[in-house]
Order: structure tokens, then sequence, then C-alpha cells
């Protein structure tokens, strides 16, 4: 109790410098969880892919559609629970700069795979099913364009030239799980097949990839070969993988960028050593003669590891707490501000205790070099001693 009293009155000797290193370490944390988060953010699709999920492309390149006749062929593969399929669409509603998914789905069997997108069956999916040109839409996308049932969305295309007109339908969202995609726009493929056929001659009939649930996880590598052999003699040779193994491999192009993010992030750790290292060096300094003074009294190595360590470490959870604190309301402001580009943009549990454990850390290692010159010091070079 004695040293705990003896730490509190350290730990408030010099208000301006406890303030500017507390201030210190605050920013230090604060960044590295923003840095973190942006890290999380951009690994967000490979970390929420389904483990039973698996997605089936062209083997060339992503981008190359595949027959639509491919569907029943898939569907017969043993170990298949359900399969649907999607095209990217994209074009460019009311500005080019502002991004978000527009995709042409299966109505009827989307939001059966893709499971964790909650949407009113009974109500928004049948309008959907109905109405041709009818779409339905992320809340966070209804809520950015003020988008209500009944109002029109007008998209030029680019991929597929021309004005397209849809309706909202309906809305779907994640039923409070943010790990859930709530920018997406998806409307009936059958509506752009049918125009495809119409004005663009040869470009009906195909999708962009499928997807599936497999019955069995552990299955997947043999399912996903079965699939490839159907169709590598055809002129769409097709590439079957985990929906996790085909979400990494859009994060790989970044990879240069999320390498240079997480290099910085731990240069940010590094400062918030140093910071806290240099003050725990002037502190110790000044109290040299104390720390004689107190070894004179009886007090013993053990002591002083406590004086001084619990220092630190209460200046580092100090700064952290505050720095942690902040960050939270910083990335509720990013995650509006860059909802098209993350849309999934949380501080994940993991960057909390690497954080943690950082502060924790950094408050012992900063303590080690004042420990040191307080046990080998002598009571008499202690007590001669002039700071």
């Amino acid at each position: 109790m004695k040293i705990f009293k003896l730490i509190l009155k350290n730990f408030k000797r010099h208000k301006l410098r406890l303030s500017l290193t507390i201030v210190g370490i605050a920013i230090a944390v604060m960044a590295f969880s923003l840095l973190r988060t942006v890290i999380t953010a951009w690994n967000a699709g490979v970390d929420i892919a389904a483990p039973n999920r698996v997605v089936t492309s062209h083997a060339v390149s992503f981008i190359m559609p595949l027959p639509i006749s491919y569907r029943d062929k898939i569907a017969k593969i043993p170990g298949i629970e359900s399969i649907t399929y999607a095209n990217w669409f994209q074009g460019i509603y009311k500005d080019k700069n502002q991004f978000f998914p527009r995709m042409a789905i299966d109505a009827e069997t989307f939001f059966d795979v893709y499971y964790e997108y909650k949407v009113d069956t009974s109500i928004y999916l049948d309008a959907m099913k109905k109405q041709r040109n009818g779409c339905i839409i992320g809340k966070k996308i209804a809520k950015e364009y003020n988008l209500t049932i009944g109002d029109k969305m007008i998209v030029d295309g680019d991929i597929y030239p021309g004005r397209w007109e849809f309706e909202v339908v309906g809305y779907y969202s994640g039923k409070g799980n943010p790990k859930v995609d709530e920018t997406w726009m998806v409307f009936n493929w059958s509506y752009l097949d049918e125009q495809l056929r119409q004005s663009q001659s040869g470009r009906g009939g195909f999708v962009g990839w499928y997807v599936f649930k497999v019955k069995d996880p552990n299955k997947i590598a043999e399912i996903s070969d079965a699939i490839d052999k159907e169709f590598f003699n055809s002129y769409a040779k097709t590439k079957t993988q985990t929906e996790q193994a085909f979400n990494q491999s859009f994060v790989s192009m970044s990879g240069a960028i999320l390498s240079a993010i997480e290099f910085v992030s731990f240069v940010i750790i590094g400062i918030l050593f140093l910071v806290l290292a240099n003050t725990m060096i002037m502190s110790a300094r000044e109290r040299i003669r104390e720390y004689a003074v107190l070894k004179t009294l009886g007090f013993t190595t053990s002591h002083l590891v406590l004086l001084i360590t619990g220092e630190a470490i209460i200046i580092s959870l100090v700064g952290g707490s505050v720095g942690i604190a902040v960050t939270f309301p910083i990335v509720d402001v990013l995650a509006e501000a860059f909802a098209r580009i993350f849309p999934i943009f949380i501080v994940a549990n993991s960057t909390l205790v690497i954080a943690v454990s950082f502060i924790i850390v950094a408050g012992i290692i900063s303590s080690l070099v004042p420990l040191y010159r307080s046990i080998k010091m002598s009571i008499v070079d202690g007590l001669r001693f002039i700071g």
C-alpha cells in the first residue's frame, strides 16, 4: 500500500510533463488503431467469408463471363446444397466518383446462398421477382441517398452501355451484424439478360460467376476439382475456390500498400516506446538521491521495481486508454465518410488486444533503464549525485 501511494505521488509530480507524455501516447495508440482498422477493413471480405461458400469463375480472369448453361451442370455435382449466380454491373449513379457495388443477381436463390443478408421475403423479395427492373438496396445506401420504396434509380451503364432505370422495391440489412456490407444494389439478372439480347447481340446468356453452398466444407476441394474437370475441355474453363480465397485474390492486388500501412503502424508503436522511455529516464534521473534514501530506509530491489515499473505502466495505461477511447468516435466518423470505400469499418477485437498488449509492454520496457541504474547504484553514489 505504501508503494502504491508513492507511485501515485510520483505520477502527479510533474503535471505538465505527465500531460504531454499522456497526449503523446494517446496519439500514438490512436494512430496505430486507425491504421490497423484500415487494414482490417481492407481484409473484411476475406474475414467474413463463409466457410461453406464456394465461387466458380472463369479460369483466365474474373472479368470474363461464364455461360448460364453451366448452372444446371454445377448443381448436379454431388455435395452442393444450393447455387446462385451474379453479374457485376456497376455503371454510374448520380456521380461517377460515388462507388458502391451494383450487381445483377438471381432473385430466386441469391439470398439463400448469402444467408447473412436479411431481406423480407414476403414483401421485398416477392416484389423484386414480380417487377423486372426492381432492385433491392442495402440500408446504408438507402440512408445515404435518402431512397425509399418506389424511388427510381437511373444508372448510366459503362460495362453495359445505355441508360438503365431501376425501381427500389426493398431493402436488405445485416440485422445488427456490423460485418455485413449494407452498400450493395442488386437487381434481376433476367432483366439485364433480356435487354442485352435485344440491344447487344452476343452478350446475352452469360453470368459473371457462380456461388454455391456445400453440405460438407471438408469436401470443398473434391467438389471444386469435379467442377473444373467438368468444364476443362470447354471454351470457358473454370476456376473454383473457396469464397475466402476468391476474396483474398482481390486483396492481394493491394499487398504492397497494406504492407506499407502495417509497417507504419508498428513504427508508431516504436514512437510510443520512445516517448514513454524518455519520460521515465528523465524522472529517474531526478530521483536518484530519493532512491538512495529509500534504500537507506530499507527499501529492497523488489520495492524499487514496483515503484518504477508501476509508474511507467500507469502512465502507459492512462495514455493508451485515452487513445483507444478517442479512436472509436473517430472510426465512427470515418465509417460514415468512407462508407463506399470501406463498407465495413469497425475497430476489430484483435486491434484492441494488440494495442493493449503494446501499451503494457511499453510500460515495462520503458522502465528497464531507470530500473537498472537504480538497482546498480550504491547508496553513497546516489546521495552524492547532483542531477
